[in-house]
């Protein structure tokens, strides 16, 4: 049983890399292209969800 939570956490993990990676490739580029107050509101929340899975 412990095996299979650890293999779905690593799952997860690899899903929410995915995820980060995929809105740092659009959203977030798309926001520091244009600058201002949307590419620092676009880091930031980049840089939250990166914090987040690092815990």
């Amino acid at each position: 049983m412990l095996t299979q939570v650890a293999a779905l956490q690593s799952a997860l993990k690899g899903v929410a890399l995915a995820l980060i990676d995929d809105h740092m490739q659009h959203c977030v580029v798309n926001a520091a292209k244009a600058g201002g107050e949307e590419a620092e509101a676009k880091l930031a929340e980049a840089s939250a969800a990166i914090a987040r899975l690092v815990r």
